[in-house]
């Protein structure tokens, strides 16, 4: 009994970190420790530590005389919803959560681990980055976690929480990983901290206005989700976990939501305006046609001329792609071609379907956009799509122009089945451009310039605007009623389910990065 009692007292030593005024301190500045978070992640009592005992191995600088309960980071597994989940967390109480050799090992184990096991990994990060008394050998720590994070990309679904600061090197950890959790105003990332930046450039500014949650979430892109504390960030991977499959072999879970998917939404044979000049909000479409109206919303602030998130039809997971008309008029630009292209492979990678709802006038015109690249940033949303071999529905609600509608997954890019609104107009652009182009020697020759260019224009829509030019054509495959929107793309997946296409034998693509 005596060396039990001596192991048990060990593990109470470790679990205290890095003592009662450190974590005090934690708590203070408004967070949870590493324990505390890992146990608010998982079902209770069913996280199982490893690596307890492990220590660093640094004499250098006095840090032979400083104890490091766990070497400041705690890892193991356990279960989210009763599914197997590997995590690890940074102790920010235990030598501020720096990463030393030892540190590193801990979080590559459990990497490790998660890839033989085919099971989702979460990073909790709040750390003051690499221990400095340990030179290179933390440098080649942080090597080790990213070269493990690219291999288990797109294999097992990768989740990192920013609970803190995350600077210099670790940032690139978490910009690897599937999705990336910040909390407001206790979390940041940057490459160099404000006070090298004032040192080198001169400018003068905080953490969080340098890399903040906010900042991230907006500004940057760099964020997907924007937390108010540490317990509604766990809440809300535990949530995004209920979405996503366990790695790239299993399907999209599926769960009893209770919404019966014969179920009509008449509201929606209203929402359009009556003149394609004015706005909507398209969450008025894509809320009443997901399960129970449930959304989880992908980088909500960053890109809003485009929305992105999860949802569930018949129960299933589905990757939700639509156009937002009340931000730039739904227009596609750098950002948001940035923003669905990695949506959508990352919907591809995890077996879950994509719906795309289309409402876009076009790519946003300007010398800035052309400048930023869009060119090359809109490729890589044709790219996505077109390698995507997950089920692919179209819905054209409204306007659909040029190599915009291209861009939403159109039929040629490879959308299994492609629905219209009686609404919709697809075209190469807008009939008034169209006409001004075709028409032009009609209009400017006329005694009434103004009368032949509308009757041009009815021409053109009468035409070409319309769904039904498209339709003939074999470019959408049905016409329909609003209301039915749900039960017929209900229907699209549940014939799409035994879906296998297999794409050229390569090494990789080359996606226009």
């Amino acid at each position: 009994m005596i060396k039990t009692d001596e192991m048990l007292a060990r593990k109470a030593r470790i679990r205290a970190g890095g003592g009662a005024a450190r974590i005090a301190a934690q708590h203070n500045a408004g967070k949870l420790t590493a324990r505390e978070r890992l146990e608010l992640l998982f079902d209770p009592h069913t996280f199982v530590e490893i690596g307890a005992f492990r220590r660093h191995h640094c004499a250098d600088f006095g840090m032979d005389q400083k104890e490091a309960p766990g070497d400041g980071v705690v890892t193991g597994y356990g279960r989210v919803d009763g599914r197997l989940v590997y995590a690890y967390a940074q102790d920010f109480t235990v030598l501020g959560g720096s990463l030393g050799e030892v540190h590193a090992e801990k979080i590559c184990r459990v990497q490790d681990e998660a890839l033989k096991n085919m099971a989702p990994i979460v990073g909790l990060m709040d750390s003051g980055g690499a221990r400095i008394q340990e030179g290179v050998s933390a440098l080649a720590g942080f090597g080790k976690i990213f070269y493990r994070n690219t291999l288990c990309s797109g294999v097992i679904p990768q989740i990192s929480a920013i609970m803190g600061p995350c600077a210099g090197g670790a940032v690139y950890s978490p910009a690897i990983t599937d999705y990336i959790f910040m909390v407001d105003k206790t979390s940041n990332m940057f490459i160099t901290g404000p006070d090298v930046i004032k040192t080198v450039t001169g400018e003068t500014i905080t953490a969080q206005a340098l890399g903040g949650a906010a900042v991230h979430n907006q500004t940057s892109g760099v964020s997907h989700f924007l937390s108010r504390d540490d317990r509604s960030c766990l809440a809300d991977i535990r949530k995004l976990l209920s979405y996503l499959p366990g790695n790239y072999m299993e399907q999209v879970p599926v769960r009893k939501t209770g919404d019966d998917p014969g179920r009509l939404v008449p509201a929606l044979d209203k929402v359009l305006p009556e003149t394609a000049r004015k706005s909507y909000d398209m969450h008025e479409i894509i809320r009443p046609l997901l399960d129970q109206g449930e959304f989880l919303e992908v980088q909500e602030d960053f890109a809003k001329n485009l929305i992105v998130g999860y949802g569930r039809m018949n129960g299933r997971t589905v990757g939700v792609v639509a156009n937002q008309p009340r931000v730039a008029a739904g227009c596609l630009d750098v950002s948001a071609s940035d923003k669905a292209a990695r949506f959508i492979r990352c919907c591809d990678a995890f077996n879950t379907p994509l719906i795309t709802l289309v409402d876009v006038p076009g790519f946003l015109p300007g010398v800035s956009q052309e400048h930023q690249g869009i060119i090359r940033h809109g490729a890589k949303m044709l790219y996505a799509y077109s390698e995507a071999t997950v089920p692919k529905i179209t819905v054209v609600v409204r306007k659909a122009y040029g190599g915009a509608f291209i861009g939403m997954c159109c039929g040629a890019l490879g959308a299994d089945m492609v629905f219209a609104w009686p609404e919709a107009e697809i075209a190469v652009m807008g009939a008034e451009g169209a006409a001004n182009i075709i028409f032009k020697k009609d209009i400017s020759r006329s005694a009434n310039p103004q009368m032949v260019r509308t009757e041009k224009i009815a021409e053109y829509v009468n035409k070409f605007s319309g769904p039904y030019y498209a339709l003939e054509h074999g470019y959408v495959d049905d016409i329909i009623v609003p209301r039915e929107t749900r039960t017929r793309v209900i229907d699209a997946l549940e014939s799409l389910a035994g879906k296998r296409e297999r794409l050229p034998e390569k090494k990789h693509g080359n996606i226009p990065l």
